[in-house]
């Protein structure tokens, strides 16, 4: 009885971080062609397109604009660390948020990689079943419930796209997020409770599922 108790009140607080989160109507909106002159920097890492040539960095390709717009001003306002962003922080601080919601802008109308998983049936049945319906019994959510069925993210609430995104980026931003290191902004709440009960095996499981997702 106390475990079923102590799962559904872990519950009951992500649902409650969840629905706290600032959801604006109408979201703000960049220019992606004035965005294409601000990238230089980035496409070092990122590529060209958005396509990172290295599963450490993330694609940016296709991911909404509010979660990149949102991530890039912890970076400048250094609320969000990571030791191969250093570099690129002081060019971070020279824009203004319209320039940091253009580079998203760029970066969202780009064309999202697709990924493949390794066929492995045991570990994709893992990441299949957490992803699509979580672990009850050890308080850990559904990632359908941010992400979507398909990994497209949500857009409005800024929930970021994750399907075909780089395998050794997810698993270093899960293991993040469930040591507390990850904490920049109020989605870092929702995931650090939603991976406090992630098992090793269990953020590999999710990470292979992840990068193999893809929309029609």
């Amino acid at each position: 009885m106390k475990t079923y108790l102590l799962t559904a009140l872990s519950f009951l607080s992500f649902a409650s971080i969840a629905s706290e989160l600032d959801i604006p109507h109408l979201l703000d909106v960049g220019n992606s062609k004035a965005g294409a002159d601000l990238v230089a920097t980035c496409s070092a890492c990122h590529g060209g397109k958005g396509q990172s040539v290295n599963s450490d960095w993330p694609n940016l390709a296709g991911q909404n604009q509010r979660y990149i717009a949102e991530q890039l001003k912890y970076f400048q306002q250094g609320d969000r660390e990571n030791a191969l962003m250093l570099a690129v922080v002081p060019y971070l601080k020279s824009l203004s948020d319209l320039q940091l919601l253009d580079i998203a802008a760029f970066y969202s109308a780009q064309v999202p990689a697709v990924g493949q998983a390794q066929d492995d049936a045991e570990l994709l049945a893992l990441g299949k079943s957490l992803y699509m319906a979580g672990d009850l019994s050890r308080g850990i959510p559904a990632c359908t419930a941010c992400h979507s069925m398909n990994g497209a993210g949500n857009d409005q609430a800024g929930f970021p796209r994750i399907a075909g995104q780089q395998k050794s980026y997810l698993t270093s931003t899960l293991k993040a997020y469930r040591s507390l290191e990850r904490n920049a902004g109020d989605y870092s709440l929702v995931m650090q409770s939603a991976s406090q009960n992630l098992k090793d095996k269990d953020i590999e499981a999710l990470v292979n599922y992840m990068h193999g997702l893809y929309q029609k």
